[in-house]
């Protein structure tokens, strides 16, 4: 499927097991996005496709000089409130929670509108499309809604929320004094210093690809021995996974954006963090630690180590935590808020009556997902 707009940007449509081809260009663009998304990256978006993609494709935006400058991964979805109206929806899963479509800096609205332009005049691809985890504030977010404004388009959002996110500015040195406390920091200390009388403790960090697969194995297995574990979710669960996760942090950690995080105990870690990298932007992806040492807080004492080393280098500017909302322990360390929201848009025209229907029931499903997992969380809390 091809489309050529009056800008004279070209847009095609391809399977997302076909973009190896593009991996250069694939890498600039993810450089240059308007919002960084390391999950499109193709280091990470091309490991996870046989896992978490095998339906997906992805919408390529390219200049007239043959440049990358649009990448938009979405499935179609058929029957996705059980009846006949398709949706087009982008690209998230449960190790992708981001949907900000890769758009280069220099030409935000005009990617957007040719995307918007494609996606309406292709017979092939539905008139209704959904960002889910789409950030509503930012760069992209006002790009997207001046595109809307002039195309006369609708948009609605679902599922708003704000998540834990490291963003500084000026203030890096004395962040997390301010963030955690004078009184906190004196008892993580304090625990800290006990943990020591049962061994040797050292925080350590790796990114090099010749040590991240073992650094990777020492997470996976503190995963697996915790709450994950026993409900059958931990990735050493699933080998699909957990060959997923090694291609990809791999894979990063060749380009120098990924590290993975270690407390250690006499050489044994006891906490460990996954975080990714790109552009300016940093996401700390997986968290684990040992039940054993809960009373020593291993998770927030490593948890505290990275982020401090996150404000020491000056080209992270900011940090998302990839957790849910109102997140118990992240949330006191990491006091910025990134806002998400699933946003669904009317691309065609005269699709007023179609769109209103689209919304009810997008809310519906909404609410049936929200009740099942409270229903979820409860029987789990009277086991």
């Amino acid at each position: 499927m091809h489309g050529t707009i009056e800008s004279a940007l070209r847009v095609e449509w391809l399977p997302l097991a076909e973009l190896t081809s593009i991996d250069a260009p694939w890498r600039r663009l993810a450089s240059r996005a308007l919002e960084p998304n390391v999950f499109y990256d193709p280091a990470f978006a091309l490991a996870a496709a046989p896992v978490f993609g095998r339906d997906v494709g992805a919408a390529l935006v390219w200049s007239r000089t043959n440049e990358l400058i649009g990448l938009f991964p979405a499935r179609i979805e058929r029957r996705r409130y059980g009846l006949p109206l398709p949706v087009l929806v982008g690209w998230t899963h449960s190790y992708g929670p981001l949907g900000a479509p890769l758009v280069d800096r220099d030409a935000g609205q005009a990617v957007i509108t040719a995307w918007l332009e494609h996606v309406a005049g292709d017979p092939q691809l539905p008139d209704l499309v959904l960002l889910p985890f789409l950030p509503t504030d930012g760069a992209l977010a006002r790009a997207l809604d001046a595109v809307l404004g002039r195309r006369g388009g609708h948009s609605h959002a679902f599922g708003q929320h704000r998540r834990a996110l490291l963003a500084p500015a000026r203030a890096r040195a004395s962040y997390l004094d301010a963030a955690i406390g004078s009184k906190r920091r004196k008892e993580l200390n304090r625990l800290l210093k006990r943990l020591g009388d049962s061994g040797a403790v050292a925080s350590v960090s790796t990114g090099e690809p010749s040590a991240i697969a073992e650094a990777l194995d020492d997470f996976l297995d503190l995963e697996t021995g915790g709450w994950k574990g026993r409900a059958g979710t931990a990735a050493r669960h699933h080998p699909e996974i957990a060959a997923f996760m090694h291609r990809a942090v791999g894979a990063l950690a060749a380009e120098g954006k990924a590290h993975v995080g270690r407390l250690c105990l006499d050489d044994r870690p006891i906490a460990a963090t996954v975080t990714l990298r790109s552009g300016a932007s940093a996401w700390g992806w997986k968290i684990a630690y040992n039940e054993r040492y809960a009373r020593f807080s291993p998770g927030v004492q490593i948890l505290r180590d990275v982020t401090q080393r996150m404000l020491d280098d000056p080209a992270v500017a900011r940090a998302d935590s990839c957790a849910t909302a109102d997140h118990p322990m992240i949330d006191h360390i990491w006091r910025e808020r990134l806002a998400l929201a699933d946003v669904l848009l009317s691309v065609g025209s005269g699709q007023a009556l179609t769109f209103a229907l689209a919304c009810r029931l997008e809310s519906l499903r909404g609410a049936a997902i929200t009740g099942a997992k409270w229903m979820r969380d409860r029987l789990r809390g009277q086991r």
